[in-house]
């Protein structure tokens, strides 16, 4: 037995361990490799998930140069939050860089958020969001966006826009934020810079593209532009600068399509919504405008220019302390055609001029008469009531080129001042047809009777579109 013992405890052969230790090595090796990746899949989730924090409107800083982002409704893998990119969110610092970030991340993974995250307020410079990015995209703003208020913070080359947004589609900026331009410096007359900046928001060849519920103030200039875009939805949002403020549009339209804006407040230094050349089937539908030079089709056809304005709706609009209710303005000398356009059901309230067609648009001095024109047809005005200060109805179309099919009824405008004449009203050259009620009176013979020839010669200018 003690024999039996004794060989029981003798040592492997010598190659017998030559066969298991590289066995036990490679289980130790696998052992470890797969802790490692348990431990950078948990660190990488964790850096970036946005962390909760109590105090998520304060932030402390840090001299390791940490940060902790605010906090989350819930944790989301699809959700891009700025401050886990490195935006500081402090009104100082220029957090561009970190949106970018963000927006690259988000544009490569279909249904992703961009989040601008509330109780903070992030310094941007002028930046280019280009897709197109692999699925739906939503930029959530909660917090606040500042532009460079000094003009010489604004790089020469981007002038032209702020956030721009090119070749986007199926995109959403949504949320309970602010776009602040901080533009008051580029309103003086002394600024060298303030005619040459353009737009705070502007999408340029994009499709599907959704803005709503959020606040955009004080641009430079036009405050929200798309051109050259299509299935445009405008819903909710607040848009606001001084009376005062220069070329300061609402929302400006270009070679557009397509487009719904509505329940929406807007005031300006310009027009609330400006609907300009290339634009087809726009609908736009109660709206507040105040301050502002209410709502234009135009200007259209400047310097020769060709212009093609179709199927426009403007219904259920208010206005109120306005320059213009609703207008077409044209350049003399310019091609193409407005038509198809109805404005019914707004309301004016101390507005200067409620209806207006002007041919004679001239933003300088003196403008060169010129024969040519576009020509515009299909008008109507239908359910326009409330109070003027200085004239009801301005139809002044082009002595060459007639505006026919313009049609007019009930219409019921009162002057708002003492001693403005009721029956100060202007007509040129337009044909069509008016119907009862009409106040003031001098309206009903606002307009000519429309015949085989005027509508020829009208339409004879149509070509171009």
């Amino acid at each position: 037995m003690e024999r039996n013992r004794r060989s029981w405890s003798w040592p492997l052969p010598l190659f017998s361990v030559f066969l298991i230790a590289p066995l036990l090595f490679s289980v130790l090796i696998a052992t470890t490799s797969v802790e490692a990746r348990k431990h950078h899949h948990s660190y990488k989730n964790t850096h970036n998930r946005p962390h909760t924090n109590k105090h998520s409107n304060h932030r402390k800083g840090s001299d390791s140069g940490g940060f902790n982002p605010p906090a989350d409704s819930a944790t989301d893998s699809t959700t891009y939050n700025v401050v886990s990119f490195g935006a500081r969110g402090d009104g100082v610092t220029d957090d561009s860089q970190a949106l970018v970030g963000a927006w690259k991340a988000a544009c490569q993974l279909p249904g992703a958020t961009v989040k601008i995250p509330s109780g903070f307020r992030f310094l941007m410079r002028p930046v280019n969001l280009q897709g197109p990015c692999k699925g739906e995209l939503t930029l959530q703003i909660d917090g606040t966006l500042l532009a460079p208020s000094r003009v010489g913070d604004w790089p020469k080359s981007s002038m032209f826009q702020w956030l721009n947004f090119k070749w986007v589609q199926n995109f959403t900026i949504q949320g309970s934020g602010t776009v602040d331009g901080q533009g008051s410096q580029w309103w003086t007359p002394s600024s060298l810079y303030y005619v040459q900046v353009s737009f705070a928001l502007r999408f340029y060849s994009s499709h599907g593209v959704t803005v709503r519920d959020i606040r955009i103030v004080n641009s430079p200039q036009c405050h929200l532009k798309f051109d050259y875009s299509g299935g445009i939805k405008v819903d909710n949002i607040t848009i606001s600068s001084p009376e005062n403020s220069p070329n300061t549009d609402g929302i400006h339209l270009q070679s557009t399509r397509d487009v719904e804006i509505h329940h929406s407040n807007i005031g300006c230094g310009d027009d609330c919504v400006s609907i300009q050349s290339g634009c087809s089937n726009v609908h736009l539908h109660h709206i507040n405008c105040s301050p502002g030079h209410g709502i234009s089709v135009g200007s259209l056809g400047k310097d020769k220019s060709a212009a093609c304005v179709s199927n426009i709706v403007v219904d259920n609009i208010s206005l109120r302390n306005t320059l213009a209710g609703v207008r077409i303005k044209t350049w003399q000398g310019g091609v193409g055609s407005v038509k198809n356009v109805s404005f019914t059901n707004i309301q004016v309230s101390d507005v200067k001029y409620p209806i207006i067609i002007d041919q004679f648009y001239c933003d300088k001095h003196r403008c060169e008469n010129q024969t040519a024109a576009v020509a515009i047809s299909g008008v109507k005005y239908d359910q326009i009531y409330g109070t003027y200060t200085a004239q009801p109805i301005r139809l002044a179309c082009s002595t060459t080129v007639p505006c026919v099919d313009v049609d007019v009824a009930d219409i019921q405008l009162k002057p708002s001042i003492a001693g403005i004449p009721s029956s100060a009203s202007l007509c040129w050259n337009s044909y069509g047809k008016s119907q009862a009620p009409l106040l003031p009176s001098s309206i009903d013979g606002c307009l000519r009777r429309d015949t085989a020839y005027v509508k020829r010669v009208a339409r004879s200018h149509e070509h171009v579109c």
